[in-house]
């Protein structure tokens, strides 16, 4: 079995490049909706089922300066949306370049807990500015690069509240700016997820989040064979890749991948947000 590597996430200097050998996948969902958690079992999953290199990473805070101004977006002072929105984009575009392009032209499996789509469901949703200019300033800023799936983990606001409270009485934390915005604020932000998700179905998989971890992963495994049939390995008994690992990974095999994992997580120091510098060696 092909032991996927793991970056958290050491910039690489590349020139514009080719990304078509690559697969592209973002996580998107509100604060609460469990995408950190499900982007480490989606790595795990996507490395043993295309033998491919896995990059997580995240946004904001995918690189060394990505970090800086997620700590000014997140927990700085207050600012205008505008000014929020623009600092959005120069993480998204460092991002893109120094990470994001150099996986894909290399071949890997780039997986990122949020990407474009979250700023026009936060700042066009949530701060009510030009959702086409929030794109189109996205857009500019990766030189158009559009993930091949971006999967939404939709969850009611109550019971996203919910788990935000529960995580930071559990880690001491206290909330960020945008976790403070409110439910009338973080409803605005679901409800312009789930129009970007209606208007693009091609891209986009909606997968209920409300779940346990391992029902929501293993929905979101079986969502997602058909969209990657192309990049799975075929099977020596079967022609047809997806069929194939359709039939090797059902929601019972999935779970259970899924609970193996999330005891290996519980064990392990902060994963879901490390420091996006570093480098993990080789899962098990």
């Amino acid at each position: 079995m092909h032991e996927p590597k793991w970056e958290w996430c050491t910039p690489v200097k590349s020139e514009k490049c080719d990304t078509s050998e690559g697969i592209f996948i973002s996580l998107e969902g509100g604060d609460g909706s469990g995408k950190s958690t499900q982007a480490t079992l989606l790595g795990q999953w996507c490395g043993e089922a295309t033998g491919r290199e896995v990059i997580l990473t995240r946004e904001p805070g995918g690189t060394a300066l990505g970090a800086q101004l997620r700590q000014l977006v997140q927990h700085g002072e207050d600012m205008a949306p505008r000014t929020e929105a623009l600092l959005y984009a120069a993480d998204r575009a460092h991002h893109v370049a120094a990470l994001i392009r150099p996986a894909l032209e290399r071949g890997a499996v780039v997986i990122t807990d949020r990407y474009l789509d979250s700023s026009v469901a936060y700042q066009s949703g949530g701060r009510e500015l030009g959702a086409q200019e929030i794109k189109d300033l996205s857009l500019w800023a990766t030189d158009s690069l559009l993930p091949d799936v971006t999967v939404l983990l939709d969850i009611d606001e109550a019971t996203a509240d919910a788990r935000r409270h529960a995580r930071e009485a559990a880690q001491g934390e206290e909330p960020d700016r945008l976790e403070r915005a409110g439910q009338e604020f973080h409803a605005r932000v679901r409800s312009a997820y789930r129009a970007l998700a209606q208007d693009d179905p091609a891209r986009w998989l909606v997968i209920d989040a409300s779940g346990t971890v391992e029902e929501v992963h293993a929905a979101l495994v079986s969502a997602l064979i058909p969209r990657l049939a192309s990049h799975l390995p075929a099977s020596p008994s079967a022609g047809d890749p997806a069929d194939a690992h359709a039939q090797a990974i059902t929601p019972d095999s999935a779970i259970a991948t899924a609970s193996g994992a999330t005891t290996a997580l519980a064990a392990t120091a902060d994963l879901a947000h490390p420091d996006p510098t570093a480098t993990l060696g080789p899962a098990s």
